[in-house]
């Protein structure tokens, strides 16, 4: 694979809330202009502090902490692609890319999580697939089937495949993927965001070691979900 890349940038906003936040802080601030001037101030203290609060709110979703996986040693090491809580720990059956069954682990994104999101494994992606569909909860079971999601196939340097999915939930209608199909990808890089509350799926091979609970919280790119089995196994 090769020396190791890394392609993080040292921000702590992350780029797909700047537009948001610009304009918004822009009109915040008109308004609050505009109410300073009138006699009676009450009006701008509580525009202030409801829009205000709210602003931080939209900051705090945003915010993109700079991380580094502590090991220098990956190899079959899965790690947590989003912060969150583990919802899903269960064998399924997977028809669509292996036709077999697959240990699937999910990780439910609050809206107060950082919701960017992380390579779980080095490799290289194999395919990177959009498909539409419903917005139902994210913590639903249906929701891995039929919610819009966007799956990244990432093939490992022993040449395990491992299937990442960025589920979009009730609350969150946008999912941002940068994994490009043919790319190396390496922990400490970011696959994607969503925006507002939702869930990834990574399905790995039966057997691998699962090394977390359920309701466990999780950090990306720094918590270890599991260790994939050999291929010898």
């Amino acid at each position: 694979m090769g020396e190791k890349i890394k392609k993080l940038k040292k921000i702590r906003i992350h780029r797909e809330g700047n537009d948001t936040l610009i304009w918004s802080f822009i009109v915040i601030a008109a308004v609050a202009l505009l109410l300073w001037r009138l006699d009676v101030k009450v009006w701008f203290w509580l525009f202030l502090i409801v829009f205000g609060t709210a602003y931080a709110i939209v900051v705090n979703f945003f915010r993109c902490p700079i991380r580094y996986f502590p090991q220098e040693d990956t190899e079959g090491i899965v790690v947590a692609p989003a912060d969150g809580k583990v919802v899903v720990i269960e064998e399924v059956e997977e028809t669509e890319y292996f036709h077999d069954r697959r240990l699937m682990i999910s990780i439910f994104m609050s809206p107060f999580n950082v919701h960017a999101n992380w390579f779980p494994v080095d490799g290289q992606v194999k395919s990177v697939k959009h498909q539409n569909g419903n917005f139902h909860k994210a913590w639903l079971p249906k929701a891995s089937e039929e919610n819009e999601r966007a799956d990244v196939l990432i093939t490992t340097p022993d040449g395990t495949d491992v299937l990442c999915r960025q589920i979009a939930g009730a609350m969150a209608r946008r999912i941002v993927t940068y994994a490009k199909e043919g790319e190396d990808c390496y922990i400490d890089e970011h696959l994607g965001f969503i925006k507002l509350g939702s869930r990834v799926d990574v399905y790995l091979p039966v057997g691998s070691e699962v090394l977390v609970k359920m309701g466990q919280k999780t950090t990306g790119d720094q918590t270890i979900i599991a260790k994939l089995k050999t291929v010898n196994c």
